[in-house]
């Protein structure tokens, strides 16, 4: 079975400077992958070339068989983006932001579809509020809904917990193991391991721009992620 992404000698340079080095990656379809690294590491730049904001120097990048960057707008259409900058517009209600962004994926949506998707983030009763009056919390459930609307196959969390406090991220948990449980494809850029552990089913971990460990998580504490982590990057995991 062809995997959902899957990198083939993927490089990046910026100038004379490589961030990856013909990296060999590929997510099947189900999984839960925790892209691990320190700062430096390639991870941001995989992601960003995931989600087609940059263009590999060489190499080939596919998502559910479209190529990026030449079919990024089909890519597009089959992928959800949360980051720790949730893009959403505070002067708007949660329910405009989310029919904003429906329109940019020319996904058709009515109250019902939005009133679900924030019912299943926790949201229902602000859909009329306006977004400047949420937590940094309530912000990161919303661009979840958002992430959602269009129902993509794969999602991109791109370090979701930073800011939140543990109130949040425990609602972020749940909202994680509630995505994953749908069906949806999950890659997520954390420097967080013990959660790692706990929510994905397997951790990538870069170092220097290629694979230093492919590991499965089954049964995997966070502390033996860490001493794996620490072995490949020669860091402390956060470092």
């Amino acid at each position: 079975m062809t995997p959902l992404i899957e990198t083939k000698g993927l490089t990046k340079a910026f100038g004379l400077m490589p961030v990856l080095r013909k990296l060999e990656f590929a997510v099947e379809r189900g999984e839960f992958v925790a892209l691990l690294g320190h700062n430096g590491s390639g991870k941001s730049t995989l992601m960003r070339m995931l989600c087609g904001l940059s263009k590999p120097t060489a190499g080939t990048i596919r998502v559910g068989g479209w190529e990026l960057p030449k079919e990024a707008d089909a890519v597009r259409a089959q992928i959800g983006v949360v980051s720790h900058k949730t893009l959403l517009y505070d002067t708007l209600t949660a329910r405009e932001n989310l029919r904003f962004f429906a329109s940019l994926y020319n996904t058709t949506v009515n109250d019902v579809k939005i009133n679900a998707a924030l019912t299943r983030v926790g949201l229902g009763k602000r859909g009329d509020d306006l977004v400047r009056g949420f937590s940094r919390g309530m912000q990161q459930r919303l661009s979840i809904a958002r992430a959602l609307l269009h129902e993509p196959d794969v999602l991109i969390f791109d370090e979701p917990y930073t800011g939140l406090d543990q109130d949040g991220s425990a609602a972020l948990d749940e909202l994680l193991k509630d995505a994953h449980q749908a069906g949806h494809t999950i890659l997520m850029a954390t420097h967080d391991l013990d959660r790692a552990a706990v929510l994905a089913t397997r951790a990538v971990i870069l170092s220097r721009g290629v694979i230093g460990v492919d590991m499965p998580l089954d049964g995997v504490t966070g502390a033996a992620l860490a001493e794996a982590y620490r072995r490949v990057t020669g860091v402390a995991a956060g470092g």
